[in-house]
C-alpha cells in the first residue's frame, strides 16, 4: 500500500469534509433521516424502488443513491477508508470478489453486522454467499445478487446441426457437439477474449471447487484441477471452437449476430440477451455447464455483489434497518429480478410464482428454477486481498497457453510470478 504522510491524510480529510459526508447526526431536527448509498448501473434502480416501498411504513427515511460508476465507487471508497471513513456514504455496494480484500486492508472501517443482528438471516442465503460476506465468522456484508452460471444457447443453431442439448453432460460431450455445430453451421461454440480475460476458466474453476488461491490463502494455480480446467480450454482452442472477441462488447456482438452457439455466463446475462437481442426471442434456452466427468458437479458462479455499511456512518442503525429490509424482503428481491435482472441470493423467493413460471423469451423454459436449483451446489471461491493479482497472472497464463505453451508450464510460471508480486506487497487498495 502506498505510504501516506500525516499532511497528506489531513489534506484528503479536509477536502472530503468540505465536499460533504453522510451527516453528523442520526437524524435532522424534524426527525427525518436521509441515507446515502453508492451503487452503479441497474443496482441504483433496485435501491430506488425499494426505498419507495420502505417509505410506506417508514416515511421519515429517505435514500439518496449516487450512481458514480463501479470503478469510481472503488476509487472513492479506497480514498475515504484511508482517511478513516471521511466522506463515505452510509451504504456501499461491493462486488463479492473485493470484500475479502477490503476487510483485510481496512478491518475496522465496516459495520459489524453480526452485532447488529444480521446473523439470524444466514439460513436464507446460500452457504457460499455467507462465507463471502464474512470474515473470522463475523458478517460484514448483506448478500444481494448472485451469479449462478448457465450455458445460454441458440435453439435454432443446435437444431440445424442436429445436436440434442440434453445429451451434453460433460465437457467432452460439448467438445464433440461444438465440433459438429461448427462443421454443419459455421458457428463457434463459445465467445472468449482469449488473450485478455478468463471468464470461462474462472467458471470451470468454480465448478471444480478450486481457484487462484486455496482456503488458507496460498497460491493454488498449480493444483491439478486448475491445470485440468486450462487443458480443457486448450482443447476448445485447438479445435477452433472459440470465437476470439474483443472484451464485453465483443461477447454482446457475437450474441446479437448469432456467430456463437452458446454463451457461458452468469444469470445476469439473460438480461443482456433480452435487451440486446430482442429479435431472437424464443430462440434461446439454458443448460447447466457441462461437468468434467460423468455425474460431476455442474454448478458454478461468476460475479455477484453484496452491500456493506460504513462504520463511521452517523446513521448506521437506520442504514441497517433499511438494508435488512432490502436484502430479505421477497417482494423487493422479485422486483430486482424481474425489472433489473439481478438474481437474488434470498432463497425464500425461489418457490414463488415469479421463479417457477415459464419464461417466454427463453422458449417457455423455467430458467429461474434452473438457476435456483443450481445455486445450492455452488462452491466457495477464495478470492483473498490479492485477487486482482491472481486474475492478472491467470489471464497471462491463458494467453501463453493459447500461444502454444503447455497449460501446466504456463500455470507454473504464473504461480511463480504471482508469488514474487505478492512478496513485494503490491496492493490494489
Amino acid at each position: 500500500m502506498k505510504k501516506w504522510n500525516k499532511i497528506g491524510f489531513m489534506f484528503i480529510a479536509l477536502a472530503l469534509l468540505a465536499a460533504g459526508c453522510s451527516g453528523e447526526e442520526e437524524s435532522s431536527a424534524d426527525g427525518k433521516v436521509e441515507l446515502v448509498a453508492w451503487a452503479w448501473n441497474v443496482n441504483v434502480g433496485a435501491l430506488e424502488d425499494a426505498i419507495a416501498i420502505y417509505q410506506e411504513e417508514h416515511p421519515d427515511v429517505a435514500l439518496k443513491v449516487e450512481d458514480i460508476g463501479r470503478l469510481d465507487v472503488y476509487d472513492k471508497l479506497a480514498t475515504g477508508l484511508a482517511a478513516g471513513g471521511v466522506g463515505l456514504p452510509d451504504i456501499v455496494l461491493v462486488e463479492d470478489d473485493r470484500i475479502a480484500g477490503y476487510l483485510e486492508a481496512f478491518p475496522n472501517e465496516f459495520a459489524n453486522l453480526s452485532e447488529l443482528g444480521f446473523d439470524k438471516h444466514k439460513e436464507v442465503f446460500p452457504d457460499f454467499k455467507n462465507e463471502l460476506t464474512s470474515h473470522n465468522e463475523t458478517s460484514y456484508a448483506m448478500p444481494f445478487d448472485a451469479g449462478p452460471v448457465g450455458m445460454f444457447y441458440r435453439r435454432s443453431v443446435f437444431n440445424a446441426a442436429g445436436v440434442d442439448v440434453n445429451a451434453i453432460q460433460t465437457w467432452d460431450d460439448f467438445l464433440e457437439a461444438g465440433t459438429i455445430i461448427k462443421e454443419k453451421t459455421g458457428v463457434y461454440a463459445m465467445p472468449l477474449d482469449m488473450y485478455k480475460d478468463d471468464p470461462i476458466f474462472r467458471m470451470m474453476l468454480s465448478q471444480l471447487g478450486v481457484f487462484y488461491y486455496d482456503e488458507a490463502g496460498n497460491i493454488d494455480l498449480t493444483n491439478p484441477k486448475v491445470v485440468q480446467a486450462m487443458e480443457m480450454l486448450k482443447q476448445f482452442g485447438e479445435a477452433e471452437l472459440l470465437k476470439d472477441v474483443d472484451g464485453w462488447n465483443g461477447i454482446v456482438s457475437a450474441t446479437i449476430n448469432g456467430t456463437v452457439a452458446t454463451i457461458p455466463f452468469g444469470v445476469a446475462y439473460s438480461g443482456t440477451i433480452m435487451d440486446q437481442a430482442k429479435d431472437s426471442a424464443g430462440d434461446w434456452g439454458v443448460f447447466l455447464m457441462p461437468a468434467f466427468e460423468e455425474g460431476g458437479n455442474r454448478a458454478a458462479n461468476i460475479g455477484g455483489s453484496s452491500f456493506m455499511l460504513v462504520e463511521s456512518s452517523k446513521k448506521k442503525q437506520a442504514a441497517y434497518d433499511f438494508m435488512e429490509f432490502f436484502t430479505t424482503d421477497p417482494e423487493v428481491q422479485i422486483i430486482a429480478l424481474e425489472d433489473y435482472g439481478l438474481f437474488p441470493s434470498l432463497s425464500t423467493v425461489y418457490d414463488t410464482e415469479a421463479f417457477t413460471s415459464d419464461v417466454q423469451f427463453f422458449g417457455e423454459q423455467k430458467i429461474w428454477t434452473l438457476f435456483a436449483e443450481e445455486i445450492k451446489d455452488v462452491k466457495m471461491p477464495y478470492y483473498t486481498k490479492d485477487y486482482s493479482l491472481g486474475l492478472n497472472e491467470a489471464m497471462k497464463a491463458q494467453a501463453s497457453m493459447f500461444n502454444g505453451e503447455d497449460p501446466a508450464t504456463a500455470l507454473q510460471n504464473a504461480a511463480e510470478s504471482l508469488a514474487d508480486r505478492t512478496a513485494r506487497d503490491i496492493n490494489q487498495y
